[in-house]
């Protein structure tokens, strides 16, 4: 092949593909979900007065009952509705992260107003990545806040396991709260 056979098929090659690329119309671009401005304020729960330590104690004891039914050793803590830590306890063998971990998923629940899996679910579902910008935010499922009478009066945060592990055991202690 000569070189002017040659310039003509690299020519042509780019012609193609030029009118392929030019051809085809961009996508339209995705609506963003912080776009969408909702009626109500989400997770808008008062605050109410603190947990006090006997009912502090007693949602940690009924969470660390289910983590020993289980087999798994876990950290828990319950955290007032000021972000104030109450009452700690880690099981024998539990992962020594997870001491800092539960106190920090139950200070979030309690500041956040939601369920540490809500924050979780925003970046790994809903992209929203910025969430972990926030100040004090961890976005592992396993914190719940403590609702009474309609009002947050704390925070439960339990680790050492899986996400979805240390929640189960966070269900049981927040249930004995906010039934």
């Amino acid at each position: 092949m000569n070189s002017r056979s040659t310039l003509t098929v690299v020519l042509g090659i780019q012609l193609l593909f030029g009118r392929a690329l030019h051809s085809q119309t961009p996508a339209a671009p995705k609506e963003s979900p912080l776009d969408v401005i909702p009626d109500r304020m989400p997770f808008n729960i008062p605050y109410g007065p603190p947990i006090s330590l006997a009912r502090a104690q007693i949602a940690a004891q009924a969470a660390m009952k289910e983590a020993i039914r289980r087999g798994w050793q876990v950290s828990v803590a319950v955290y007032d509705s000021g972000g104030n830590l109450v009452t700690f306890s880690r099981m024998d063998g539990a992962l020594l992260a997870s001491v800092e971990m539960s106190q920090h998923k139950a200070r979030t629940a309690v500041k956040y107003r939601r369920p540490t899996k809500v924050l979780e679910d925003s970046i790994q579902r809903a992209g929203m990545t910025f969430t972990l910008t926030l100040d004090d935010v961890i976005a592992v499922r396993g914190g719940i806040p403590l609702i009474e009478n309609g009002k947050i009066i704390g925070g439960i945060g339990c680790a050492g396991g899986t996400g979805s592990q240390d929640e189960a055991v966070c269900k049981v202690g927040a249930a004995v709260i906010t039934p």
